[in-house]
């Protein structure tokens, strides 16, 4: 079938992308689905900094690709050994788990082998690309490639999710509140009477947030250097936000620290702020050739934890339905993500509003 979708032409094209369209939005052809396999007409996909990595190069990965990996759409065709129904909701989620491997036993803390080995290479779980332009194939982004009309995807990339939940919500559930929600629910686990702190208030910082404030008894803070942004934060109903100079001043402590903004600097300003037994959990992804400096004795003399948290430690066939239920309770507002909807068309100048750290998290709404 023909699809049209947001295809990356080449790697670390200069900005504004505004200009120099990194993206082009190209008629596509689609396999069919294989046997484990399904077909998605998407509703909703969420621009993140994990696109935003692989147009500017921190993330290398093959090219064509067409783009985006945090999407949710309806299930239009399903293969003939999966289980899934036509017409169900469906959250897609960008590390596909084989339910067998070494990473897959460790319940979230290391990702799927498999899953991470077709991501590398751009194909699907079983190695295959149902994606090609003109004969030629184009590579999927994450086992997702969710900035088009349509995709086709593993089973075990996707998670079903009830009609009630909107699209734009369902969206968000595979990436920002996956790795955001997942890293507080996960390798924080916060207690009540502790706090939590938040370096990085994008989309994935946000939903950190939020997984905190559902915490009964727990004192959450807020960590930016863009007002706008703490602005927000406060606006969910957090008591305390500052910028990182103010939070260092303050010389606060966090039982547990989520670093959200994949900077060297922040993950400093995230261990600064733990507390003697705490936990630094980082979830951004920096530069390949970033580099921080530790004192060693600081972790073992305080009994600090220095933790890496991929997707949030989260398995998402476990966790979304978590997540749902907390939005369902009204204790995740996770529409309030949102900083704007924009075309697919404008995809390109949407990626400058990411790398300029104005958006929170931008909507692709397909009709």
């Amino acid at each position: 079938m023909k699809i049209r979708g947001a295809v990356l032409e080449q790697i670390g094209l200069p900005r504004p992308y505004g200009i120099t369209e990194p993206l082009t939005i190209a008629e596509l052809d689609l396999a069919p689905p294989g046997p484990d396999e399904v077909l998605v007409r998407i509703e909703a996909a969420g621009l993140c900094h994990s696109d935003l990595s692989v147009i500017d190069g921190n993330r290398v990965r093959p090219v064509p690709m067409l783009l985006g990996h945090e999407a949710a759409g309806i299930i239009e065709r399903v293969g003939r050994d999966c289980d899934l129904t036509v017409g169900q909701r469906v959250v897609l989620t960008f590390l596909p788990r084989c339910g067998q491997c070494a990473g897959c036993a460790t319940g979230g803390r290391a990702p799927c082998l498999p899953g991470s080995a077709a991501n590398g290479a751009g194909t699907l779980m079983d190695g295959d690309i149902r994606l090609s332009r003109d004969g030629a194939p184009v590579f999927h982004h994450l086992g997702v490639s969710g900035f088009a009309s349509h995709a086709v995807v593993d089973r075990r990339s996707v998670v079903p999710v009830d009609a009630d939940v909107p699209p734009v919500v369902a969206s968000l559930l595979g990436c920002a509140v996956l790795t955001g929600g997942g890293a507080v629910l996960n390798a924080g686990q916060p207690l009540p009477g502790q706090t939590v702190a938040v370096v990085g208030l994008g989309g994935v910082g946000m939903a950190a947030l939020m997984t905190a404030l559902a915490h009964d008894g727990v004192h959450v803070v807020g960590v930016d250097p863009v007002m706008d942004k703490l602005e927000r934060a406060r606006a969910l109903g957090v008591p305390d936000a500052y910028t990182p100079e103010e939070a260092t001043d303050r010389r606060l402590e966090a039982d547990v620290v989520i670093e959200a903004a994949g900077h060297p600097a922040a993950l400093d300003t995230a261990i600064a702020l733990t507390a003697p037994g705490g936990r630094t959990i980082t979830v951004g992804l920096p530069r390949p050739d970033a580099q921080i400096s530790l004192s060693p004795l600081s972790l073992v003399a305080e009994g600090r934890s220095l933790i890496g948290s991929y997707l949030g430690s989260s398995v998402p066939v476990r966790d979304i339905p978590r997540f749902v239920e907390l939005w369902r309770d009204g204790r995740l507002p996770v529409e309030s993500l949102v900083s704007s909807t924009i075309t697919l068309e404008q995809v390109n100048a949407g990626m400058d509003a990411l790398a300029d750290g104005t958006a929170v998290r931008q909507i692709i709404e397909f009709s």
